[in-house]
């Protein structure tokens, strides 16, 4: 497999990263947490009671201070959960919350919520697009769909849904789109079509040839458990970079979307990372783990391998 790439003698990003303060967790005797530095300055004093599993003295991983849990004594906020601060300690957001914890980053963003709306935020805690809607999903191939004056309901089954409200759709700037009619390029949200939302400069396109040369192999890999049997062009992937180098973050990121535009890894798998200099390509593994791209491939079709032989009737076949 040939490869070019550019060469670049330091990248600023980086290198910037290298030198940021390294900060832990710390534990009091009535076990509120907080973060100081490796000196025993404090950060962020301790003020919360943590949900998730936390050793005294563990590492604050990220590009932000996350607190998985509320403030001791606070009085609870619709649709929130947990604390983020920069590494400075100054308070950032509190992340919208879903799935029994703080929503999780998609497509270089997650939710907020601020006096009771709904907004994203980018991995460093700055405000991609305002909290002003009473509900946003998060987003999928550039589109979010929200709500205004719309509302959650209990279910039988104790989840709740969004019920109520009139809705619309948003692109990446948190502009409204208006749907479009349905063509090849179109993307569907919600039963309505909008424009294709990605644009790419020279560079971004050599990116993504490298993962459309892949193709037919990740596919093969990705489809090899599922029962249904699909046409080739139903096997069809889609790369997407969904984020690009920044402040802590010298990557561009890839998502993997099925034919419908779906994304195929939920939190992380099927997704790339690339440094800016096109040196080093990872995928995402579990807990945000880099893995060399080479590495990540060989596993998987060792796995896609061995499921094919304990599933002979399995009808999407590895060739």
């Amino acid at each position: 497999m040939k490869k070019v790439f550019l060469s670049l003698a330091c990248i600023p990003l980086l290198c910037f990263a290298q030198k940021r303060e390294v900060l832990q967790y710390f534990k009091t005797k009535d076990s509120l947490v907080g973060v100081k530095n490796k000196e025993g300055k404090i950060i962020v004093p301790a003020q919360f009671n943590i949900f998730s599993y936390l050793k005294d003295g563990e590492l604050v991983k990220g590009e932000t201070i996350y607190f998985d849990g509320p403030k001791k004594n606070e009085v609870k906020e619709k649709n929130t959960w947990g604390y983020v601060y920069d590494k400075k300690g100054n308070f950032l957001y509190r992340p919208f919350f879903f799935d029994n914890g703080a929503d999780y980053f998609s497509e270089g963003v997650r939710r907020f919520v601020k006096n009771g709306k709904v907004g994203f935020v980018d991995r460093n805690g700055r405000v991609a697009i305002e909290a002003k809607h009473d509900f946003a999903a998060p987003f999928n191939y550039g589109y979010a769909a929200f709500c205004n004056s719309c509302d959650w309901e209990k279910t039988e089954d104790e989840h709740k849904a969004i019920v109520g409200g009139t809705w619309g759709v948003m692109n990446f700037k948190g502009e409204e789109v208006q749907p479009v009619a349905q063509s090849e390029n179109a993307v569907e949200v919600e039963g309505k079509y909008f424009p294709d939302p990605f644009e790419y400069n020279e560079k971004e396109k050599d990116i993504l040839l490298f993962f459309e040369r892949q193709n037919k192999k990740l596919s093969d890999i990705y489809y090899v458990n599922v029962y249904n049997k699909l046409s080739e062009n139903e096997k069809k992937l889609y790369f997407e970079i969904v984020e690009r180098p920044k402040e802590n973050f010298p990557f561009y990121q890839v998502n993997t979307y099925d034919y419908r535009k779906y994304d195929l890894g939920s939190m992380y798998d099927f997704k790339f990372l690339i440094s800016e200099d096109r040196k080093n390509i990872f995928a995402l593994d579990y807990d945000d783990e880099k893995i060399p791209f080479e590495k990540w491939l060989k596993r998987k079709t060792k796995e896609a391998v061995r499921y094919q032989k304990e599933h002979p009737d399995n009808p999407n076949k590895i060739k």
